[in-house]
C-alpha cells in the first residue's frame, strides 16, 4: 500500500458540468452546495492548491426563495469608494431586477478571496429562467440532498 498522498495536477482533472433547478431552494443552503462544487471538494482528487472543480448552471434563479424577512430586511450593498457613495438594495428589488445577482454573490462570497477563487467563480452560469445555451456540454442535473 502507497503510503504517499497524491496531489492533483492541473490539467488532470476532467471538468463536469452540473445542472441546477433552483425553484422553491433557499439560497444560503443551495449556495453552500454550489460552492462545494466550484472549489471541487466533492472529489477524493480534492487538491487545495488546484483547481479541481466543475461548472455549475443554475436555472429559475428569479424563483429561490428566502427565509423569514430577509426579501426586506437584507441589501446588496455597492460602494464607489466616494464619501456617500453607499447603495443599498433591498434584496425583493434585486430578484426583480438582477435575480441572478443573488446567487452569483451568495456563491462568491464562499469561495476562497484569491485569483483561483475569481476563477472557479467563472465555472458558475446562472440563468434567471428555465433556458440554457450550454445542452452540448451535456450537464448532469442534481438536486440538494
Amino acid at each position: 500500500m502507497e503510503r504517499q498522498t497524491t496531489f492533483a495536477k492541473p490539467g488532470e482533472i476532467q471538468a463536469q458540468w452540473h445542472l441546477m433547478d433552483a425553484e422553491g431552494q433557499v439560497l444560503g443552503r443551495m449556495a453552500t452546495r454550489i460552492a462545494t462544487i466550484l472549489m471541487g471538494k466533492h472529489r477524493p482528487q480534492y487538491t487545495p492548491h488546484v483547481d479541481t472543480g466543475d461548472f455549475v448552471i443554475v436555472l429559475n434563479a428569479s424563483k429561490v426563495t428566502l427565509t423569514g424577512r430577509k426579501l426586506d430586511q437584507k441589501f446588496d450593498k455597492r460602494y464607489s469608494g466616494y464619501p456617500g457613495g453607499l447603495k443599498e438594495v433591498p434584496y425583493r428589488r434585486v430578484r426583480e431586477r438582477h435575480p441572478e445577482r443573488l446567487i452569483e454573490r451568495a456563491v462568491q462570497r464562499m469561495l476562497p478571496k484569491t485569483p483561483m477563487g475569481r476563477k472557479m467563480l467563472k465555472k458558475l452560469k446562472v440563468y434567471p429562467g428555465s433556458e440554457h445555451p450550454h445542452a452540448a456540454q451535456q450537464p448532469i442535473a442534481f438536486t440538494l440532498d
